[in-house]
């Protein structure tokens, strides 16, 4: 039988998802302010888990709170046990397998939490406004911790039942700053060539495997590019897929940009050839070609929008799985209704106001506005106001930034393990 987007999917790890479409990572923000999974957050997961989406992949949670990519991240330390574990079953009790992605978000660490981030070089991000500071160089006694902590959340992960772990390499965060030129200029062993820029992920993955064992799925989110001239390119990420591969990755997610280029937003890497067009995502060219150098499953997220074109970049093998983001902030229901062939496509939502900087910011409070809705119990608004959400959104995160100034808050990472972590 010719393989769809109905068909289940079993991971080298031995999870079966029943079928072939994901909620990718979306940043919810609906921690508490200790940083626990609050209810808001594990009512949306329960709301989403009835979509009929056979992975869900959640925003970041965050293994130090240093490296927050937002203030009310999900933080994966202390005791988290039975929040966490109420958080896993809501994904799961419909039948969705569900992956916790974990993350540091190094240089993009915004002010509002901390003005002392950290990152592989001190190479601080441009024109952002003021709202990153720019980053003290990890040494290597923070790096042995930062690999060790990735470990201890995926430990933290399956204890609370979650049924793997995504590692965030994409989309300029910690680990992808590693393996980029443009921004690890180290000269230590974690620098340098490829083999040095790729090491401290490939530490992570080996800790987080030490830390959970074989039956537990482990993920990586890698870029296909930073679509910045000298940056991390496709040759280099079909190396880094090789070794990952080799490494035991059960599921590699193909994406690409960073705060400076948001490719995944699909403003700054526009399909230009009519292939590409046809085809809807933003990244299946550069699937098609990390299908030369790996066998792993993967996963593409980006653009994807219609049940057809799903369906055909299955079949041609360009992908396993097709991951939603955006469409299911609004329809929730979207992938049970694709998987029963009851709608043939999203329905379009144009979230703009026609000033590039400000849309790729308005498409994320839009969006996580949504997943707010949800989380307060309510369903999505598509007629929620533009320009009202981006205002709002803009002044938030001032506000922050001008209360963390007052405080000279944030967190600078621990040049030690806590006793929990000693061990």
């Amino acid at each position: 039988m010719t393989d769809s987007i109905a068909t289940p999917l079993t991971l080298p790890s031995g999870l079966v998802l029943p079928n072939r479409l994901a909620k990718a990572a979306m940043s919810e923000n609906l921690g508490t302010a200790d940083g626990e999974p609050s209810e808001r957050l594990i009512r949306l997961y329960e709301r989403l888990g009835r979509g009929g989406t056979g992975l869900l992949i959640t925003g970041n949670a965050i293994v130090d709170p240093g490296g927050r990519t937002e203030r009310y991240n999900v933080l994966m330390v202390g005791e988290r046990g039975e929040s966490l574990a109420a958080w896993a079953r809501a994904a799961k009790a419909n039948g969705s397998a569900v992956l916790m992605q974990l993350s540091h978000a190094g240089r993009q660490t915004p002010r509002m939490v901390t003005w002392r981030p950290v990152a592989p070089s001190a190479v601080g991000l441009t024109r952002k406004g003021g709202l990153f500071a720019k980053p003290e160089p990890l040494t290597l006694p923070q790096i042995e911790l930062l690999v060790a902590r990735f470990g201890r959340a995926a430990a933290m992960a399956q204890a609370a039942g979650f049924d793997g772990v995504q590692i965030h390499g994409a989309h300029g965060y910690l680990v992808s700053q590693f393996l980029s030129p443009l921004t690890n200029h180290r000269t230590d062993r974690y620098g340098g060539e490829l083999e040095g820029r790729m090491r401290f992920l490939l530490e992570v993955v080996a800790e987080t495997r030490r830390a959970t064992g074989r039956g537990f799925t482990v993920s990586v989110k890698l870029n296909s590019a930073d679509f910045q001239r000298g940056g991390f390119t496709l040759e280099e990420s079909m190396e880094v897929a090789r070794a990952l591969e080799g490494a035991g990755v059960d599921l590699l997610e193909i994406s690409g940009g960073s705060y400076e280029r948001p490719a995944m937003m699909g403003s700054a890497q526009p399909p230009t050839r009519e292939s590409t067009r046809a085809r809807e995502a933003f990244f299946l060219e550069y699937a098609l070609r990390m299908r030369e150098a790996v066998k792993l499953p993967l996963m593409v997220t980006g653009g994807f929008r219609s049940r057809g074109a799903m369906n055909d970049a299955i079949r041609e093998g360009a992908t396993d799985v097709v991951g939603l983001a955006r469409p299911l902030a609004v329809e929730p229901d979207l992938p049970g209704q694709l998987v029963r062939g009851e709608t043939e496509a999203a329905t379009p939502y144009p979230v703009n106001v026609s000033m590039r900087q400000l849309d790729d910011v308005l498409q994320v409070e839009w969006y996580q506005r949504q997943l707010m809705r949800m989380g307060e119990g309510h369903e999505p608004d598509p007629r929620l106001g533009r320009w009202g959400t981006l205002l709002r959104g803009l002044g938030r995160s001032y506000r922050e930034v001008l209360g963390a100034w007052a405080r000279r808050d944030g967190h600078a990472l621990h040049a030690a393990p806590a006793p929990a972590e000693a061990s």
